[in-house]
């Protein structure tokens, strides 16, 4: 890779992600999770900035995002948000 595309990869770009299954565009490279649910909220996902959010992995796990942890968004990135008292 060189320099010039190193860069590029770090540069904010729109990506589409989803959020409970709904495609949601955010600008990449780093989100912290409470900008995700913000951004899903405003796109019309029907979850609150109270849910807890989780990112799904694609190999049947999940890791918690908190609202102040910075995660890679990239195309295809899939999260999960759940109310507080759901224990699914």
């Amino acid at each position: 890779m060189s320099a010039q595309q190193a860069e590029g990869a770090h540069r904010p770009h729109e990506v589409e992600i989803t959020v409970n299954g709904r495609p949601v565009t955010i600008e990449g490279p780093r989100r912290t999770g409470l900008e995700i649910k913000q951004a899903a909220m405003e796109q019309g996902v029907q979850i609150d900035v109270g849910f807890l959010l989780y990112e799904d992995r694609g190999d049947g796990t999940r890791k918690p995002v908190g609202d102040a942890d910075e995660v890679a968004v990239h195309k295809g990135s899939k999260f999960i948000a759940v109310a507080d008292d759901d224990n699914s």
